[in-house]
């Protein structure tokens, strides 16, 4: 989500040089990974479309992107001609919030889509480059807590309601709406959702018809804390709300970096979410050392009782910046590919069309195994005691390992499809945040492991001509970034049978 006051490059020391990425400059029209056994293979783009920034939905207000992704498995079709169509339901987060937050309704948007891909490493005909996946908003769905009432993307500041009937604390704005920055949703058969966001940072199940059945709390390390009670603010006060104080938890998750990653393993047996950066006390209270964030496994049998199993410390990528410093990459979204394996979208901040930056220097999606990590589950880094104080990791814990996959910023690839990173800074640049993923299958009997990864933009409502919450508005970039969809084709052995 976007937030004015947290949007510096973060610094990383020279100690931890060994976990830099280095970003080739020479693109390839496809690459492999090996991961726990299984090799990957990245084919490259096959198909990119957008939906306009000023698109509105079905209640008039300006339509917010993918914070989160998921592809409806039972719709998608591969038809006779080679095209395929399905719906997939898109995630937005908490709002236009450039100059606070507002009373913007937490969302469901339902898109329908007609993908026509190209081979992987051919170019779409001259004029169609950006045709290959056509997006239609079809539908939009209110998300309500759990007593039917509306929720509010506006920061909770020093509310909480009690933990009542079953559910635990939660944050309250100051309209005594439940607050939710939402950021990333895992679709269930039965038409329910997981969806993970920042504020708590939770994992809330909610119904078909979009009301909130339960909540799952995190560790208490996970929990941020100011003057030793859990206050759920980001430091982003909406109108007549006063900043917290502090302004940053002393200990938690921090401002704007909960659960950015969430998914479902292929299976359903299990739900991995992810932090977006490192805990308060785990280096999270400086840019520069914010690496080593947490995964956590939960035991998805009992939906309304979500049970901790498993927790890893996975090292975010780092990368030299335009400044030749050192600097962390925060993770956006994941997708899960097995119990101990998944993909994470990594990316530098402020760059891109809608940013005075023009050039991103670092998105990927990483393959992160955590089959030989240790596992602090349920232990002393639960509490109250730090497994990476002041950036450090304990020497006790083993990390996740983590693996380049997908270059999303590969010249020659975006060059394909009309597209490039850096000047001109115009609408063909892409814009800063990718924040969504989500798999579908090629249902090509020739090719049982491949599948199209999509990824989609968070565009922070960013528009010329936007309206919510009763009132128009302009962002002040002077730019209108579209929803974008990105397709790329890749090979994952097995991965319906884990």
């Amino acid at each position: 989500m976007r937030d004015s006051r947290s949007r510096t490059l973060p610094l990383l020391s020279a100690a931890l040089a060994t976990f830099i990425f280095t970003t080739p400059l020479v693109a390839h029209a496809e690459s492999s990974v090996a991961v726990g056994g299984t090799t990957l293979v990245n084919k490259g783009r096959v198909a990119v479309g957008r939906i306009p920034a000023n698109q509105r939905d079905k209640f008039g207000e300006t339509f917010g992107s993918g914070s989160g992704m998921s592809i409806d498995a039972k719709s998608w079709t591969r038809n006779a001609d080679g095209t395929y169509k399905g719906s997939l339901w898109l995630l937005p987060d908490r709002g236009y919030n450039v100059a606070g937050t507002t009373d913007y309704r937490a969302r469901l948007n339902t898109i329908d889509i007609q993908l026509t891909p190209v081979a992987p490493g051919a170019t779409p005909p001259a004029g169609k480059e950006q045709l290959g996946v056509e997006a239609k908003l079809a539908d939009t769905l209110l998300l309500k807590d759990n007593k039917g009432n509306e929720t509010t993307g506006l920061d909770p500041a020093n509310g909480v309601r009690q933990a009542e009937g079953g559910m635990p604390l939660l944050p309250l704005a100051p309209n005594g709406k439940v607050s939710l920055d939402n950021e990333a949703i895992a679709r269930l058969p039965d038409g329910s959702m997981f969806i993970s966001d920042e504020y708590g940072p939770y994992i809330y199940r909610f119904s078909a018809d979009g009301r909130m059945i339960s909540a799952t709390a995190p560790p208490a390390a996970f929990l941020p804390m100011r003057h030793s009670t859990v206050n759920f603010s980001s430091n982003n006060p909406g109108p007549g709300e006063s900043a917290p104080d502090p302004k940053d938890p002393t200990s938690g998750r921090q401002n704007n970096q909960g659960f950015e990653g969430m998914s479902l393993t292929p299976d359903g047996k299990f739900l991995i979410a992810v932090l977006q950066s490192a805990t308060r006390q785990d280096g999270g209270d400086s840019s520069s050392t914010r690496q080593n964030t947490r995964a956590l496994l939960y035991d998805a049998a009992d939906l309304d009782h979500l049970k901790l199993v498993h927790e890893y410390v996975v090292p975010l990528p780092v990368f030299t910046n335009d400044k030749g410093k050192t600097s962390v990459a925060a993770q956006s979204e994941i997708v899960a590919l097995s119990p101990t394996s998944f993909l994470m979208l990594a990316r530098d901040s402020n760059n891109g069309y809608g940013q005075k930056g023009d050039k991103s220097i670092y998105r990927n999606i990483v393959a992160v195994d955590v089959s030989a990590a240790t596992d602090i589950a349920g232990g002393k880094f639960d509490g109250d005691t730090a497994v990476a104080p002041k950036g450090v990791l304990d020497p006790s814990v083993k990390p996740a390992v983590l693996s380049q996959f997908i270059d999303i910023n590969d010249t020659a690839d975006l060059a394909r499809f009309g597209l490039h990173n850096g000047t001109p800074n115009d609408r063909n640049n892409l814009s800063e945040k990718w924040e969504a993923m989500s798999l579908a299958s090629v249902q090509d009997p020739k090719l049982p492991d491949d599948y199209f990864l999509f990824v989609a933009n968070d565009n922070d409502f960013i528009t010329q001509d936007g309206f919510q919450v009763g009132a128009a508005y302009k962002d002040d970039s002077g730019a209108d970034v579209d929803t974008m969809f990105q397709v790329f084709q890749v090979t994952i052995p097995g991965l319906s049978a884990k």
